[in-house]
């Protein structure tokens, strides 16, 4: 993976993972990802109440419906999956959560996206990152209660977590690695794409296609992970505040991730299947954000005896990629079906 800072590098993702909860049938039975059960205690979790994890806190709603309070409109009928906290304590005096979890462990370098609708509810935190462990972990985390409509504020915090964060008991405030940065939009009226892209020593945030922040140097993790979403609350008025009042409910469309492999034997079998076929007159580009519904069909996918087909996906009809470029963007994207190529096509970020 070369230096992104030269005028044009073109850098490698072999794998993907593409969900469409709008389309999906039965989350129940997804291999892709795995719903959580398990508790944080209120000293561990550094809130006034503990957290409860419940597997049925996540489930799949159509969008237009009234849900936990909520009423979610104007999102064509389509499903999502539905995130929630409760707003009624458990009789332990816990808040109920809700997370998602990826079953691959070994996402590394790659692009991240996620199209998601946040709660207007105030006193959550909603959260899509990843993670291998405390000290590596990249964060995108919305606060509700930082919400207001009335002075069009909607923070997002962007975050990495790292041995210094450790140091300086996880507030990444102190270590350098956090950024507030508020959003052009209302986040709880409508589906936007959120995305980080993990790269050598560099993080870049976007979301709808438009820059964000970049944090680079130690603080990077330098091993593969796995994503997560996440909605809780533990009542930490200095962060997610809560609980909530109503239940809260965020809601997720799909999640795509471009990526390369940290497993041996997966790179290994990538290397195979990109000697075996001439990759480069299979790539085409892929849009700068994620447009609804644009798993693409018209490209075939090549799992032709060649190599096994590293596509993860949770849609009966996806079977490739599209051509598309976003005048504005910083980043070009490439996919050969079994390579994706990010391409740099402008010297860093002034």
């Amino acid at each position: 993976m070369a230096d992104p800072d030269h005028d044009t590098i073109s850098l490698l993702f072999t794998d993907t993972l593409a969900t469409e909860f709008s389309t999906a049938r039965d989350f129940m039975h997804s291999t892709d990802w795995v719903r959580q059960q398990f508790n944080v205690s209120a000293k561990a979790g550094q809130g006034k109440f503990g957290k409860t994890f419940l597997p049925e806190n996540v489930f799949i709603e159509p969008a237009s419906e009234t849900i936990g309070g909520e009423l979610k409109e104007d999102t064509g009928g389509q499903k999502a999956l539905a995130f929630r906290v409760g707003c009624q304590l458990t009789e332990a005096g816990t808040v109920t959560a809700a997370e998602i979890d990826t079953s691959r462990r070994d996402m590394f370098w790659g692009s991240y996206r996620v199209v998601m609708r946040l709660s207007s509810v105030h006193g959550t935190c909603a959260a899509f990152f990843w993670y291998l462990n405390d000290t590596q972990e990249i964060d995108m985390e919305f606060l509700s209660r930082e919400f207001d409509q009335a002075r069009e504020i909607f923070p997002v915090n962007l975050v990495i977590h790292s041995r210094s964060t450790m140091r300086d008991g996880y507030d990444a405030s102190k270590s350098g690695t956090l950024q507030k940065v508020n959003l052009t939009f209302d986040p709880t009226s409508g589906f936007h794409e959120y995305r980080f892209d993990y790269l050598a020593g560099r993080v870049f945030f976007f979301a709808d296609g438009q820059p964000l922040g970049e944090m680079n140097g130690n603080d990077v993790p330098s091993n593969g992970g796995h994503l997560i979403l996440q909605h809780w609350s533990n009542g930490n008025s200095l962060w997610s505040g809560g609980p909530p009042s109503l239940d809260a409910v965020a809601l997720v469309r799909s999640v795509r991730a471009y990526f390369n492999s940290s497993d041996p034997t997966q790179i290994a079998e990538r290397n195979k299947a990109c000697a075996d076929y001439n990759w480069k007159e299979s790539t085409c580009e892929i849009s700068n954000v994620t447009q609804a519904n644009s798993i693409p069909k018209d490209k075939p996918s090549h799992d032709n005896g060649n190599g096994r087909d590293n596509q993860t996906v949770a849609r009966d009809d996806s079977q490739g990629s599209h051509e598309a470029r976003s005048p504005s963007a910083k980043l070009t994207y490439q996919v050969v079906t079994s390579v994706m190529v990010l391409r740099w096509l402008t010297p860093g970020w002034a």
